[in-house]
């Protein structure tokens, strides 16, 4: 069972209408997932998971543009070419063969081309090669090499330009097989909420070495720690010190900084401000890190600064199960960074986790608990068929992943799933980390 490798990350820049979205739609396919209850983020399609031959990975929308002058465009497409550079190990610069090259092309060229990241050119629009040959041969003058002539709309020219997309990820797949088995932690949340100060203070005198460790370009610091002989590595998302005047921008960019960090982590800090209270905002991030599979912990920081009194924790905890309803299995933690209340107890809840979120449970056991939960509560059924559960089995880690056998698909509810999740996590506990099911329907003989 290889480690579980974090996707590679694939940002899409171009000028309004060049086809983003289009394209989007089309790799992302009807496989994007919308989990129930999960709040409105995966609906924004700014994020979106691609699979090409084996080879997975997150499609990321660097941004919506205003067209309103040439300048603006400019100078928006600029903040999507830092997005993508900052984030991004391969970059899809998109163009459009219809409009031709246009000078706002090629200085985004030139920025993209200076950070020396892979990039892939995407000439859209073409619907027939005979008829725009000579007109993607022009795009060769961006100076990034081989134009990729495509046409969105009918999804014409994905296999060449996807082989040349994944090709560029071989050299991390290398450098992930001798993948350190230190537990890495992705510190989420809002601006200002105190991520830094956390990790500060959570490193204190046990800091290793601050760098960027080799083979991740990302403008996110790792900081590796050693406490208690154990090793650590905690990504920082908070970056987010850009002057930006527009909200939604901003909120974008956070996501694409949180999606991208939450990717390389196996466990998820998600910091919440105790005193402005759990938001929609912290919703979405919790969102990103639900929909990606990760153990996750809520840290309430500034826990210092609230008047308490016996109920307090009760209250707050509520609140959280139910604005973060879809998950349930998140610890939480109330800590202060400020004054290190309960800061050592973070490592402790890191490392069960950690372990819960790579635990595997015995095939035996798991048919077990199957057949013990299905003699409590009879299967649903519909229109006179029953459903049945004939065998269950764990097929990965990180997070856990069973496969479940029934004669019906249709007829497996969300709600029986469900029942059986619970089920699973009373025997086992599992916490911090979402469970995952596969329904497979084998007929009966």
């Amino acid at each position: 069972m290889g480690k579980k490798k974090s996707r590679p990350v694939v940002a899409v820049v171009g000028r309004p209408n060049v086809g983003k979205s289009t394209l989007f739609n089309a790799l992302a396919g009807e496989k994007i997932s919308i989990v129930k209850d999960t709040p409105g983020i995966t609906r924004d399609r700014i994020y979106a998971d691609v699979t090409w031959l084996d080879k997975s990975f997150t499609l990321i929308d660097t941004g919506g543009i205003e067209p309103e002058s040439k300048d603006i465009i400019l100078s928006q497409m600029r903040e999507q070419a830092q997005i993508a550079i900052d984030t991004a190990d391969v970059i899809l610069f998109m163009v459009d063969v219809k409009q031709g090259l246009v000078d706002t092309d090629s200085r985004v060229a030139d920025m993209l081309r200076r950070s020396g990241k892979p990039i892939v050119l995407a000439v859209n629009k073409v619907d027939s090669f005979q008829k725009y040959e000579a007109d993607v041969y022009e795009f060769y003058n961006l100076g990034i090499g081989e134009p990729f002539p495509i046409s969105s709309v009918n999804k014409l020219g994905f296999g060449e330009l996807l082989d040349e997309v994944i090709s560029h990820f071989e050299q991390d797949a290398e450098q992930d097989e001798e993948e350190d088995e230190r537990t890495k932690i992705a510190i989420v949340g809002k601006p200002n909420v105190g991520k830094s100060s956390i990790i500060n203070k959570l490193i204190g005198e046990n800091r290793l070495i601050v760098s960027d460790i080799a083979g991740t370009t990302r403008d996110a610091v790792d900081t590796e720690v050693v406490y208690h002989g154990k090793e650590y590595v905690f990504i920082d998302t908070a970056g987010l010190r850009r002057k930006n005047k527009i909200k939604e921008e901003l909120e974008r960019y956070m996501i694409i900084r949180t999606v991208t960090a939450v990717e390389r982590a196996d466990i998820v800090v998600l910091v919440i401000d105790a005193v402005e209270g759990v938001t929609e905002q912290d919703a979405k991030i919790a969102g990103i890190a639900h929909d990606r599979g990760k153990a996750t912990i809520i840290a309430v920081n500034k826990w210092d600064l609230i008047e308490k009194d016996n109920k307090t924790v009760n209250q707050f905890t509520q609140k959280i199960r139910q604005i973060l309803s879809f998950m349930p299995y998140a610890e939480i933690l109330f800590i202060s960074a400020e004054t290190g209340q309960r800061l050592p107890k973070l490592y402790e809840m890191i490392d069960i986790v950690y372990e819960n979120h790579a635990m595997r449970v015995a095939t035996g056991v798991l048919n077990e608990i199957m057949a013990e939960a299905v003699a409590l509560q009879q299967p649903p059924a519909d229109k006179g068929k029953r459903l049945r559960l004939y065998y269950i089995t764990q097929a990965s880690v990180k997070p856990p992943t069973f496969v479940i056998f029934v004669n019906d698909k249709e007829l497996m509810h969300f709600s029986y799933t469900r029942y059986l999740e619970n089920q699973i996590r009373e025997a086992f506990g599992f916490r911090g980390t979402p469970l995952r099911f596969i329904i497979r329907e084998r007929k009966e003989k």
